[in-house]
């Protein structure tokens, strides 16, 4: 009976020791440069500072997110749409060219109304930290507060 469990036992062992084994080699193969960018906070592309009270936080990333998960969806559609194809015959086909141009006409409106516009005129700490000369004020400021 525990026989017919060894397989599945050596398979889990094995699972668990190409997991460990790959995390530590992992550690000690990686390269180790830090710099202020790599050690930033990372906030699903919005960088996470506190913004003055009264000024608003722009929920553009999360516009275009949910944009995606729609647009994602109505693709998941096309899947079975293409399994059946050959049973739903031409009925099949323009209904699909309908939705098909439904989405289009979706997709062609936001994209008129800017909501894939990702440009932002606001410099970010990100984006002064990759600036030239930002390491040197870095050490400055760092040997400023250390007095």
């Amino acid at each position: 009976m525990l026989t017919d469990y060894l397989p599945i036992i050596a398979m889990a062992v094995l699972a668990v020791v190409f997991a460990a084994g790959s995390l530590v080699a992992s550690r000690f193969l990686r390269p180790d440069h830090p710099n202020p960018v790599k050690l930033s906070a990372y906030e699903c592309g919005n960088d996470p500072v506190r913004l003055p009270r009264g000024e608003k936080f722009s929920v553009k990333f999360y516009v275009v997110a949910m944009l995606f998960i729609i647009f994602d969806v109505e693709t998941i559609f096309l899947f079975p749409w293409a399994v059946t194809f050959r049973q739903l015959g031409l009925f099949g086909l323009v209904e699909m060219a309908v939705f098909i141009a439904l989405v289009f006409v979706a997709y062609v409106y936001i994209w008129r109304k800017g909501g894939f516009d990702w440009s932002s005129d606001q410099v970010t700490p990100i984006d002064e930290a990759l600036q030239p000369g930002f390491e040197r004020r870095a050490e400055t400021q760092e040997a400023v507060g250390a007095r």
